[in-house]
């Protein structure tokens, strides 16, 4: 008997793991770690301490941001405080008929015991008029909009509400005019629907004051008197002053205000709304007499001193616009081989054929077929646009190929093919007579305006036919891709192109030039008192009330072409056109524009070739780019754009948008597009009419692409007949109640902008001519 061993199985055997020595040498641990390096944690303490040296660390960078935004909110506070302190500036805007300014102020006066006659009796506050109140709030620290209980706002309030919402609003306190006639209990309900109406335009209203209640008066003084203004974005870096004081004699204007916002630099030039652009002659001090305690007037830091001077080298012009040179265009003259007409060709031309005598065509066909049969093979070429028939060019050194070639050579044959046997397979072709032509025309073009309304195909036109289509869009071309063909920016520029400047760099320029600005030595610092002295300016400046002075930066009053995204008012129902006239505020200009309208590019890019689509129309809901000629603008601005009316002081608020850039290379192409109908049609082959009305025009218009409302592509064969038929090839079947369409386009220019002033006597007349400047 033989003895059997005893065998476990195999998963219950242990493995235990290898030792892993921490003691092993570099050169393993170097190999171990396969080119790794351990990366030490930031937070990974070395010491025993770090975790309370982290606290303290924490501890100390807290304070620091803590007193950093403290030394932020003095310094931005500290034109208002001490003796000398600027006022603040309040704009009272009544957005009802029936509210007085006047009695507002008068009510808030009264709740800290002040007497009315002591009220001021002329200012920006206490003006109903449309401009001075975007002037006002240009300047304001704070804007108080005064309800009314009674009465809704009306359209001239709606319109002022959305324009200043566009413009940018500071700090806003809502007030509600006080009425005794209203029981308290319905005083509660519209002063929620009041509110309700107010975060419509400004979101972070929380209440509005009830000027009937003494509580709220001094609630509403509180909230203007403490705390600091918020900063309106695009009066960064800019100053501004609000005249307390004007002064005319001898063409110069002295203006007497606090310098508010930046430093003022005397160097650069000063905007006046509704008069233009001026330089400072000097910038003189004009401290407020004090009062000492015994009540005489002291006369100390009566006498002014001069704080600035402009440089004669280094102080900005007036000159806005180059001074063009027609000489000095450059002139190609033509070469010999083309004054000769340049028709030579270097191979020569084919000899005519022999009287009597019939071209033959040659067609490729199976051996053994005849020739009535043959006739109705369609050839390669007439489906295929001859691409890839030559096969002789193509790896001829590989015999394999050429075993293969050699057995088509004898499997096909050639033969000569009549032009009487081709006939018979083509559909017979004869001109209408004119009037039958006429009638079809007619017809057929009413029907497609019945169903391609200008919303699905706003660029369609129809062909005239009282002149050719060669000269009337003579300076319209052809493109196989809007976004990526060539166009060449600088071709054919109009002469206006050659009074503008144009920035190499224009985010680099406005960096240097901010740069530059607060690197000046020879400034007023904000908060100072002072009296700018300008030069040349008109005497009416002195007498329109309180005038408002608006730093610019330089270069800001050379004109470019400037481009805004602009989007329409949702509560405006009329049309707008392109270079319809339009009154244009940004920053603080208006000007009398024409803007033409183009598409903008999803996120603002330009494209291969930044070419853009001309728009006649801008329409509801989408996001355009208006074009036109203007002083060059530094930051991102917002711009209106208002429509006159009847009354000047109530125009109508047609869009709104921001500042884009001052591109001078930016193409934008108006497209039209011409149409004509598949009058026979063959799978991919189409007889079509009523797109040119002479062969001439066929055969000028041969090279440009053509397309279908279905999506195909195709080009021009040959022309048919004498009234302007044509044949033509697409890439696919075509339908027969397809339409064919050729788009052609050409660049437009906008018109020079005016500046826009009060009662200047211009009358503005809207125009529905389509004619582009060329």
């Amino acid at each position: 008997m033989v003895e059997t061993q005893h065998h476990h199985r195999p998963t219950l055997k242990q493995t235990n793991k290898r030792y892993k020595s921490k003691h092993a040498t570099k050169s393993a641990l170097k190999d171990a770690a396969k080119g790794r390096i351990a990366r030490i944690s930031p937070k990974a303490s070395t010491t025993t301490n770090a975790s309370a040296q982290t606290r303290l660390n924490r501890r100390n960078n807290a304070k620091q941001a803590q007193a950093k935004k403290r030394n932020a909110l003095v310094s931005a506070t500290r034109v208002f405080s001490g003796v000398d302190g600027a006022p603040r500036i309040i704009a009272v805007i009544p957005l009802c008929p029936d509210v007085d300014p006047k009695a507002i102020v008068t009510s808030l006066a009264g709740s800290l015991d002040i007497l009315a006659d002591d009220c001021p009796q002329t200012g920006l506050w206490k003006m109903k008029d449309f401009y001075a109140a975007l002037d006002a709030c240009k300047v304001a620290d704070y804007i108080v909009f005064a309800l009314s209980t009674s009465v809704e706002v009306d359209a001239w309030g709606d319109t002022l509400l959305r324009t200043l919402q566009a413009q940018g609003l500071p700090d806003v306190v809502t007030l509600a005019a006080s009425d005794p006639t209203i029981d308290l209990k319905s005083r509660s309900g519209i002063l929620k629907s009041l509110l309700s109406f107010v975060q419509y335009f400004v979101p972070s209203q929380t209440r509005v004051f009830d000027m009937h209640a003494s509580s709220d008066r001094l609630n509403a003084l509180r909230a203007l008197s403490e705390g600091k203004p918020a900063d309106v974005r695009w009066r960064e870096g800019r100053s501004w002053v609000l005249s307390e004081t004007t002064e005319w004699e001898d063409g110069q204007l002295k203006v007497t205000g606090v310098v508010r916002g930046s430093s003022l630099c005397a160097n650069r030039l000063v905007h006046l709304p509704n008069f233009g652009d001026f330089q400072i002659a000097k910038i003189l001090s004009a401290a407020l007499p004090r009062h000492s305690k015994s009540g005489q007037t002291s006369v100390m830091d009566v006498e002014p001193t001069i704080l600035a001077e402009p440089d004669t080298e280094e102080a900005d012009s007036l000159v806005s616009s180059n001074d063009p040179d027609d000489l000095a265009n450059e002139q190609t003259w033509p070469t010999e081989e083309e004054m000769n007409g340049g028709e030579r060709s270097e191979e020569p031309s084919l000899p005519d054929a022999d009287n009597g005598t019939t071209p033959k065509h040659v067609k490729r066909i199976p051996k053994g077929m005849s020739s009535y049969q043959a006739s109705w093979i369609v050839d390669e070429s007439d489906d295929e646009d001859d691409e890839g028939s030559d096969y002789k060019g193509e790896d001829q050194g590989e015999e394999v190929e050429m075993e293969e070639i050699a057995e088509e050579v004898e499997e096909m044959q050639d033969m000569p093919m009549d032009e009487d046997m081709e006939s018979e397979r083509r559909v017979a072709f004869e001109d209408l007579d004119n009037e039958e032509e006429e009638r079809q025309l007619n017809s057929w073009r009413n029907r497609q305006r019945e169903q391609e309304e200008d919303f699905q195909f706003p660029d369609e036109l129809d062909t005239p036919q009282g002149i050719p289509a060669r000269v009337r869009f003579q300076r319209f071309r052809g493109m196989r891709s809007f976004r990526t063909s060539p166009w060449d920016p600088f071709e054919n520029l109009p002469r206006d192109y050659a009074r503008i400047f144009q920035f190499e760099d224009f985010k680099r320029t406005e960096r240097s030039i901010r740069r530059r600005a607060e690197q000046e030595i020879a400034v007023v610092e904000p908060g100072n008192r002072v009296s700018i002295i300008l030069k040349d300016v008109p005497q009416e400046a002195a007498t329109t009330g309180p005038v408002v002075i608006f730093a610019l930066l330089q270069h800001e009053h050379k004109i470019s072409v400037l481009n805004f995204t602009v989007q329409r008012n949702t509560e405006y129902d009329g049309t707008v056109r392109s270079k319809d006239p339009l009154l244009l505020c940004v920053g603080p200009r208006r000007l009398h524009v024409n803007p033409i309208y183009s598409q903008h590019t999803r996120g603002g890019g330009k494209g291969t070739n930044n070419v853009h689509k001309f728009e006649r129309f801008l329409r509801h809901g989408l996001t355009s780019v208006a074009t036109t000629y203007g002083p060059v603008i530094f930051g991102t601005q917002p711009c209106i754009f208002l429509r006159e009316t009847s009354d000047v002081q109530a125009p109508q608020l047609v869009a709104m948008g921001t500042f884009l850039n001052p591109d001078t290379t930016r193409v934008i192409a108006k497209r039209i597009i011409l149409t004509g109908h598949p009058f026979k049609v063959h799978k991919k082959t189409a007889t079509v009419r009523y797109l040119f009305f002479n062969p001439d025009d066929v055969h000028y218009f041969k090279p440009i692409q053509l397309h279908t409302k279905h999506g195909r592509t195709g080009h021009i064969r040959e022309s048919l007949g004498t009234h302007g038929y044509f044949k033509a090839h697409f890439d696919g079947p075509i339908n027969q109640m397809d339409t064919i369409c050729m788009s052609l386009y050409k660049r437009v220019f906008p018109k020079f902008s005016e500046l826009w002033t009060i009662g200047g006597g211009q009358q503005i007349i809207a125009t529905n001519d389509d004619a582009m400047q060329e």
